[in-house]
């Protein structure tokens, strides 16, 4: 089978595709037929050698997939070959980028019939991300203001989009070319980033949500009022503040937080957003494209099976 692999950490150029024997599933494992499958940042860290997850090359790209079940492993719980799913191969992030990949039961879950193969390897990491963001650290509810950085990103549009639905009050922090998609989205308040003197007028918040990381961190951290959370899915040191609550987490990919935004999924509460579409043959040009070559605003994705 065909699967885009590096034998050596570093850049886009280490990026082959070449054919390897099919893998077959463990215990709670089943083995998919992957029909597409995302790329993303955290891709770029482990072909770089940074991630701290990740195993040695020679290796498997690629996390979040959608497809069809091939073949179940003991103990795989309730599925059944043929059934269409989606989510993330392993802990280590890594297989999902090929024609067949061995996943976790515990990590997939049935893909929502409202979005297609595309669209659904496009949300796994990204959708569970915003939930366990939103809802799990920041313990936002209905009436909270939510400030959001990179609100207008992959994981921060999710967030805008399940913090409204919800019943938040969203203040967004994003480039100026981004408004339009979160007025779009719902948003009211929206900060331009770039401009000067962003951050001395912001009003106090309940959470904050930082997709950012670096400097906008520092600057929009005194918005928070005594009592609330900061929380970090790009600053492994989020800024500290007394009465504050600053955590930085990984996501957490699980069959149960995947059946929660199916259900915000297939309700029409949020939306995928899908980007430029390569097929597996041109993953190296998928990694050009995290590494700064242009692409279609929204989740790259590789299309494995037309």
């Amino acid at each position: 089978m065909k699967a885009v692999r590096i034998e050596r950490f570093g850049p886009p150029e280490v990026v082959v595709v070449e054919d390897i024997p099919m893998p077959s599933p463990g215990k709670g494992e089943v083995l998919v037929r992957v029909a597409a499958a995302g790329v993303a940042p955290w891709d770029a860290l482990i072909r770089e050698g940074k991630s701290k997850v990740s195993p040695q090359p020679p290796l498997t790209l690629g996390s979040d997939l959608s497809g069809t079940v091939e073949a179940v492993g003991p103990d795989a719980g309730p599925f059944a070959v043929g059934d269409e799913v989606y989510g993330v191969t392993n802990p280590q992030f890594c297989g999902a980028q090929a024609e067949f990949a061995v996943a976790l039961a515990r990590m997939i879950a049935p893909k929502p019939q409202r979005l297609n193969q595309l669209e659904a390897a496009s949300a796994p990491v990204i959708a569970v991300t915003a939930w366990q963001m939103l809802f799990e650290y920041a313990k936002a509810k209905s009436g909270d203001t939510i400030l959001i950085t990179g609100a207008a990103g992959n994981v921060g549009a999710y967030a805008v989009e399940m913090a409204l639905d919800a019943g938040m009050r969203v203040i967004a922090v994003a480039r100026s070319s981004d408004q339009a998609l979160l007025r779009a989205l719902g948003v009211q308040t929206i900060f331009d980033s770039s401009a000067n003197g962003f951050g001395a007028s912001l009003p106090a918040v309940d959470a904050l949500l930082d997709t950012v990381g670096g400097e906008t961190v520092q600057r929009y951290s005194g918005a928070v009022k005594a009592g609330g959370r900061l929380v970090s899915v790009a600053s492994m040191q989020p800024p500290q503040k007394a009465g504050v609550q600053s955590v930085f987490f990984y996501a957490e990919v699980t069959s149960e937080r995947l059946r929660t935004v199916t259900d915000l999924f297939e309700k029409g509460k949020i939306s995928a957003r899908v980007g430029s579409v390569l097929p597996l043959a041109e993953a190296r040009t998928a990694h050009e494209m995290l590494a700064g070559a242009p692409h279609k605003p929204g989740k790259i994705v590789l299309e494995v099976l037309g």
